[in-house]
């Protein structure tokens, strides 16, 4: 089969299936500073976002841990890194440049051949999609079983209750891992299995400790939740198993405990809840359209979930740093501070963030002022594409170690040991290299890629539209051509499940 003639099925906006007292669900991306759009061709209340004052970025100097937790810093850190691959002084690839217009033409040419002409339909990169798969429109389905005492601020808490869950489930499932869902008798694989798996438990109750309401999040459900019922629920055995189950229970353990943050998530210990929060922040406009800055957002994210992350993770001055890395294309420390040989990612933080402002917008029409401030992700498939296309290449020395590692790893059971690629840990200086450098070339391929579509400055594609459309899709879709058999990325990593 054609790389190119492979045609996706869209996401269904259709939303008869909405109680009528709901507004029409859109799949209007994010979009700053212009105003959202219906695609029914109506418009929301117009409202500027370009008046909307965002936060300073903290000084590094006088609060480091504060600026390497902020979404300031991703795209700021990493472009050093970036600026090294441009003079090709990296540590553990070499770049092609000649190869960026060839990859920005492989990713327009999957979005043309799923989206042309209507290219502004593309929705944000988020969570919604997946539990979407197969062009099902499943979270409708699951909204119009509610009653219609369930007002839209309630529909919105109980959304974001899910996608939070979902997206700190979804790290890499490995290559053996499937669902058969109970709704529909198929199977699904990698992240819209775990979208499905983790949706039909949603709605069973599995992390709600209110019989008479199973749809929701709360602290108490999860505290109870074992790594045993997990595996359940996820339709894990030996013949089914699936990478990083201890890793992802333990994340929801420490879920349960971040919630008790009553400030965030209220006395009933629900990640929905920030929607009040947000909505009654001081920095939240309120009109008939609220406006909500994306720093502030962010700040609930990592403020409210810190206590999730494993204690090992990078620290400065006592505070852990998250996803966030030391790596020696940074600075060197002395005579650096040691704040500058780090480079922070949060791509799971990112990943919430984009997710949860998809339901937000699209119940409760909310805008959030700053979108642009989040970073193209730094994981496998958008680092795979580059990869995969020839313009990132692993230098022999590490080729040869991540080889060796591959091939150790695979005498563990379970693993696979065919299609052989370098394998690492997620804190290797290979993978944070990688990480840095894929956050900078998918900056410079939204420009190539609108270019090559012929969408002006003020219409082209957002970053989270392209990440959705194109690169993601397209760094999967090239993985399963080029290793069919286990659909891998170009580089593995061993992953405990809370990065990726």
């Amino acid at each position: 089969m054609g790389l190119f003639n492979r045609k996706s099925s869209k996401v269904s906006n259709d939303s008869k299936s909405i109680p009528p007292n709901s507004p029409r669900i859109s799949s209007t991306p994010l979009k700053s500073p212009a105003p959202s759009k219906l695609t029914n061709g109506g418009t929301f209340s117009t409202v500027s976002l370009t008046d909307v004052t965002l936060p300073r970025p903290p000084d590094p100097n006088i609060d480091p841990a504060a600026y390497l937790r902020s979404i300031y810093a991703v795209r700021e850190r990493s472009r050093y890194i970036f600026d090294k691959a441009k003079r090709h002084q990296l540590s553990h690839f070499e770049v092609d440049m000649s190869m960026f217009s060839k990859t920005a033409e492989y990713v327009v040419a999957i979005i043309k051949r799923d989206y042309a002409p209507d290219y502004l339909s593309i929705p944000q990169h988020g969570r919604w999609q997946h539990f979407d798969v197969g062009g099902r429109p499943r979270v409708d389905q699951m909204i119009a079983t509610w009653p219609l005492t369930v007002d839209n601020q309630e529909r919105t808490r109980r959304l974001i209750d899910l996608f939070l869950v979902s997206v700190l489930l979804d790290a890499g499932a490995g290559t053996r891992w499937s669902y058969k869902s109970k709704e529909s008798g198929k199977f699904y694989r990698r992240s819209e299995g775990l979208a499905v798996a983790s949706l039909e438990m949603f709605r069973a109750g599995t992390f709600s400790s209110n019989p008479e309401q199973p749809c929701q999040v709360d602290g108490p459900a999860l505290r109870r939740l074992t790594a045993d019922q997990l595996a359940k629920g996820l339709q894990v055995s030996e013949e089914n198993p699936i990478n990083g189950l201890e890793g992802r229970a333990g994340l929801l353990s420490r879920l349960a405990d971040a919630l008790n943050n009553q400030n965030f998530f209220g006395d009933n210990a629900r990640p929905g809840n920030m929607l009040d929060y947000l909505l009654s922040h001081p920095s939240t406009r309120a009109s008939s359209v609220p406006v909500i800055p994306v720093p502030t957002l962010w700040d609930v994210l990592m403020d409210g979930l810190a206590p999730i992350w494993p204690s090992s993770r990078t620290t400065i001055g006592g505070t852990s740093l998250g996803d966030a890395w030391p790596c020696r294309s940074m600075p060197t420390s002395p005579p650096a501070q040691p704040w500058e040989t780090i480079v922070p990612f949060h791509k799971l933080t990112q990943w919430l963030a984009y997710s949860l402002m998809v339901p937000m917008t699209k119940i409760m029409h909310i805008q959030f002022a700053g979108a642009d401030l989040l970073t193209g992700l730094p994981e496998y498939r958008n680092g795979g594409l580059l990869v995969d296309t020839g313009l990132l290449t692993l230098k022999d020395a590490d080729m040869k170690r991540g080889l060796k590692a591959y091939r150790e790893n695979s005498r563990l059971k379970g693993q696979p040991g065919m299609e052989v690629v370098p394998l690492f840990t997620t804190d290797d200086d290979v993978i944070v290299e990688w990480r840095a450098v894929t956050v900078g070339f998918l900056d410079e391929l939204l420009g190539e890629v609108n270019r090559m579509l012929g969408l002006e400055m003020g219409d082209g594609l957002t970053l989270a539209q392209m990440l959705e459309a194109g690169t993601w899709k397209g760094g999967r879709e090239i993985a399963e051509v080029s290793r069919p058999n286990t659909k891998e990325p170009p580089i593995m990593i061993l992953s405990d499940g809370t990065v990726f």
